[in-house]
């Protein structure tokens, strides 16, 4: 039998080989989602001998942790937004940057709408977008699609983890299947990552998150003109298009965006670090 303090101590040493921000908060994490306790439980309970399953387990985390493994994927959870959402291995970990394009997207849908509308969300992934809008947008009804199985099922885990209504969740190519219907709102988080790039991420990202989800082809901007095209086909008058985009990216995609002639007005929004983060353009 081993101690909580013990195990804590031991995965400090583990995984502070590399270069993690916060390995002492990392560890706790690991062991409260072992454990099914939060970290208070941890603090007031140091001396507490845990099970020698348990004790295998967090050696074993902390290593595959100390390996670059996402901490997300271990303890299944990132928050987003103010919620809690699950995430597994083959969907793209919600990043904090994306919630720009969420807090926009919401003040734009409040500001300019005074009815019910229906919101697309194209390549869901975890459906923290979609889910975040559905949960702060009660008067809407989103649509998440994506082409990926892992993403569907992480999404419906998370509909129904937060128990909502005015959502659904379909596997699909947008940019071939047909839905059959229109939408006030399409709202996407493309891939946007040079392809040349993608290497020289952090392991987190290069090596575990799914590639399909980054790689936005040589200059990172493959999916802007099909979404915008798409956007042309099945968005309604009076529609709005919201995009995340790369820091370096703003003037190509607000290029692209003006070029279609479909828009009326452009804008750029940029993240709470300063970086050019998200493209507006509404019809």
């Amino acid at each position: 039998m081993v101690t909580i303090e013990k195990l804590l101590r031991d995965g400090i040493d583990i995984i502070k080989q590399r270069e993690f921000n916060s390995p002492k908060l990392e560890v706790e994490l690991i062991l409260c989602y072992l454990l099914q306790k939060d970290r208070i439980y941890l603090h007031l309970n140091r001396k507490k001998e845990v099970s020698q399953e348990i004790k295998d387990k967090f050696y074993k985390l902390a290593e595959k942790r100390n390996n670059g493994y996402p901490l997300q994927y271990i303890t299944n959870s990132q928050e987003f937004m103010g919620l809690d959402f699950y995430v597994q291995e083959g969907a793209l970990i919600p990043r904090p940057d994306t919630e720009t394009l969420v807090e926009t997207v919401i003040n734009i849908v409040k500001e300019r709408y005074n009815k019910e509308i229906k919101i697309l969300d194209l390549g869901t992934g975890s459906g923290a977008i979609a889910l975040s809008l559905a949960y702060y947008l009660r008067n809407s009804f989103v649509t998440a699609i994506d082409i990926s199985d892992i993403a569907v099922e992480t999404t419906k885990i998370n509909i129904k983890k937060h128990n909502l209504n005015n959502i659904k969740v379909i596997k699909g190519n947008i940019f071939e299947d047909i839905l059959g219907e229109k939408f006030d709102v399409l709202v996407s988080n493309p891939p946007y990552i040079e392809s040349d790039e993608i290497k020289n991420l952090q392991t987190e990202v290069s090596v575990y998150e799914p590639r399909l989800a980054l790689d936005g082809g040589v200059d990172g901007l493959d999916y802007y003109k099909p979404i915008v095209e798409l956007f042309k086909k099945i968005c309604e008058e009076n529609g709005v298009l919201a995009v995340e985009i790369g820091r370096q990216q703003k003037k190509s995609v607000e290029e692209i965006f003006l070029n279609s002639k479909v828009f009326k007005e452009v804008k750029a929004y940029r993240d709470l670090a300063g970086n050019d983060r998200v493209i507006i353009g509404m019809t």
